[in-house]
């Protein structure tokens, strides 16, 4: 008999979607820091007039590193050419895994599926994403979706960022209807315990907390 194993973020419990803010995309992070090292930059020169000549370079300095970062951070799964994103829906919830030995190997634990609830970004509660992958909408349009590429997590313990394939499977009018691909970031937890498995618990899952955001592409020839 199959028995589940429930494990939270090591850095604390899962957020509640009224408290946690959805996260962006790292760009739209750069913009934002890069706003406010204007705004301060600013500030600073107003307060320290003998200064203000240093300020714009450092300001200057700054805004290319985060452009930079950004670009090396995304390029890996960056949406095809033509796309646009359309929204960013967050994710939270469990990705589940289950203690497995292939033949001839040592028992280890497998990926099964995801098990999440899908918020918009004022925090209302949208849809559901679950086994496939699939990502389905309280309206009904639904899509699956096949892994492109990937890349690690920036922060430890995180499952990848990926780029996504999006397959249609819903009705053909929906919020999720005409979405194409999906990129997965901003990734909070969901890897696979690093022990408890073994062949006195095989068939043992473990239900890991996790949390990202799932940004929504669809062609730029898509109608509005």
């Amino acid at each position: 008999m199959t028995s589940a194993i429930a494990i939270p973020f090591r850095s604390g419990p899962v957020p509640t979607p009224d408290d946690a803010a959805v996260g962006t995309t790292l760009q739209i992070v750069g913009e934002t820091l890069i706003n406010e090292l204007n705004v301060r930059a600013v500030e600073r020169e107003r307060a320290m007039p003998a200064r203000a000549l240093a300020s714009p370079l450092l300001v200057l300095t700054l805004v290319l590193a985060v452009a930079a970062a950004a670009g090396c951070a995304t390029s890996e799964i960056a949406a095809p050419t033509g796309e646009l994103p359309v929204m960013t829906v967050a994710a939270h919830g469990v990705q589940i895994h289950e203690c497995r030995a292939a033949p001839g190997a040592a028992p280890a634990w497998a990926f099964v599926a995801p098990e999440a609830d899908l918020f918009d970004a004022r925090g209302v509660r949208i849809g559901r994403h679950g086994a496939g992958p699939s990502w389905e909408h309280e309206d009904g349009s639904r899509f699956d979706g096949t892994v492109r590429t990937q890349m690690a997590a920036p922060r430890a313990g995180a499952i990848p960022w990926m780029l996504i394939t999006a397959r249609q499977q819903g009705p053909a009018v929906g919020v999720f209807s005409r979405v194409t691909s999906v990129q997965r970031v901003n990734t909070v937890g969901g890897q696979p315990p690093d022990h408890g498995c073994d062949a006195a618990t095989l068939g043992h899952r473990a239900h890991v907390a996790y949390r990202a955001d799932y940004v929504l592409f669809v062609r730029r020839s898509s109608p509005s």
